[in-house]
């Protein structure tokens, strides 16, 4: 594939890249599926996200272990099923991402609830299609959970999450792992909180747990939190409570600006001597691996609507938004916006990306230098993850499409969402 303005296509992530000066997705030209499909649109490349979880199947070989991924980073069913085909089990957090992990055939044995707000009406219905492990969050919810537990005749599998307070030095929206997020059960209140859960008739302990928080692009966290944990499993196995698994959570990052984190294999390699130089090599390994499988593999598609040139700013206004791409607006988070089709022989021109929705806060890119005139496509990328699974109806706005990639194969596997759609549900007055 060819270069864009110097820019090498190994700035891209892998399943994209120029050829003939048309930026592509594996073996399929983006424009032509934005002619097709129109815009704003989702495009997945089903080769990127095996290729992410190859990396954590290389670095997992050879041990006990299930990859559970978490599919609030994008719960698309096809993405889904994807994922499951090959081999993951599923991490939720609600009653309705349970009823898509089932209807994407998932085993319901290797699905992990998370989350700090179970209902009474997901526990049952959690446990009555017999998942494989609560990811308990606090002592009332254990108590609740045992509670559900005995009224069913039945007794839930658990894991205590616990928050080892350990910095992730990430975002702080993200961050899942310190004291003062609302993640977990503090690190010096496991044991006893283990203690009480194993004399619960409803409750049978079945591993530990932890997540320190997202978009991790360092090793030194990870194990941190590892010695944290394996401390702890000591204590409660002291305590004469058995832990079968251990699970480390997700949060590994991905390259969104410069960004370096490790890759998944290396990652492990690190962790593994850690936990073999700990005794606990022969444990069962969970993880719930999100944005690091889907996040690199999505690109949202956008026209130019109108160039704004300005004394102080210049707008390049695009038919893309804050309710498709929320992450800037939320995080003021980066993503790289290329062209399609780049032009030659037109001045670039420094622009600030933003939608059409009213808001202020509704901006996709700060001072890019771009080339492009009204008309043109962009494509954002590195947006697979926590954007289409995020997105909202604001001013009334559609979801947009979305297409998975495989090859040369395109697949149409969300249509875009209508007005009709979204009010299909609500009910007007009656006529006056």
């Amino acid at each position: 594939m060819t270069t864009l303005s110097g820019l090498p296509d190994a700035t891209l992530p892998p399943g994209f890249g120029y050829r003939h000066d048309q930026l592509m997705v594996e073996d399929v030209s983006l424009g032509h599926l934005a002619s097709e499909h129109g815009t704003p649109l989702f495009v997945y490349s089903r080769a990127a996200m095996l290729g992410a979880l190859a990396a954590y199947q290389r670095g997992l070989a050879g041990r006990q272990h299930l990859i559970c991924y978490a599919m609030k980073a994008n719960s698309s069913l096809a993405i889904l099923q994807t994922l499951v085909r090959a081999g993951c089990g599923l991490d939720i957090v609600s009653g309705g991402e349970l009823e898509r992990a089932l209807a994407a055939g998932v085993d319901p044995a290797k699905v992990i609830f998370s989350g700090v707000g179970k209902t009474r009406a997901e526990m049952r219905q959690a446990l009555t299609v017999g998942i494989g492990c609560f990811n308990v969050e606090s002592r009332a919810e254990l108590d609740v959970l045992d509670e559900v537990a005995r009224g069913m005749g039945r007794r839930a599998p658990v894991s205590v999450r616990v928050n080892p307070n350990v910095d992730a030095q990430t975002h702080p929206y993200i961050s899942t792992g310190l004291k003062g997020n609302k993640f977990g059960i503090a690190h010096e209140d496991v044991i006893a909180t283990y203690r009480h859960a194993a004399t619960c008739e409803g409750l049978r302990v079945v591993g530990i747990d932890c997540h320190i928080g997202s978009q991790i692009t360092q090793t030194g966290p990870y194990l941190d939190a590892m010695d944290r944990i394996l401390d702890l499993v000591e204590g409660i196995e002291a305590a004469g409570v058995p832990i079968g698994h251990i699970d480390f959570g997700g949060g590994l990052g991905i390259d969104y600006q410069g960004d370096a984190p490790p890759e998944a294999d290396a990652l492990w390699k690190h962790l593994l001597q850690r936990l073999d130089a700990r005794g606990f090599g022969d444990r069962k390994i969970y993880i719930e691996p999100g944005r690091s499988l889907v996040g690199n593999a999505g690109v949202c598609l956008t026209e130019v609507l109108y160039l704004k040139p300005g004394e102080h700013k210049n707008f390049l206004i695009v038919d893309a938004a804050m309710n498709d791409l929320p992450r800037p607006a939320m995080y003021q988070a980066f993503h790289r916006i290329v062209p399609l089709s780049p032009r030659t022989g037109l001045a670039t021109t420094t622009w600030d990306v933003v939608g059409p929705v009213c808001e202020s806060g509704d901006w996709i890119g700060r001072d890019r230098a771009l080339a492009v005139q009204a008309g043109d496509l962009l494509a954002v990328m590195s947006a697979g993850a926590y954007c289409m699974s995020m997105a909202s109806n604001y001013n009334t706005r559609g979801r947009a499409a979305e297409v998975l990639v495989d090859g040369e194969t395109a697949t149409l596997i969300r249509a875009r969402e209508t007005a009709a759609d979204q009010f299909r549900s609500e009910r007007p007055l009656p006529a006056a």
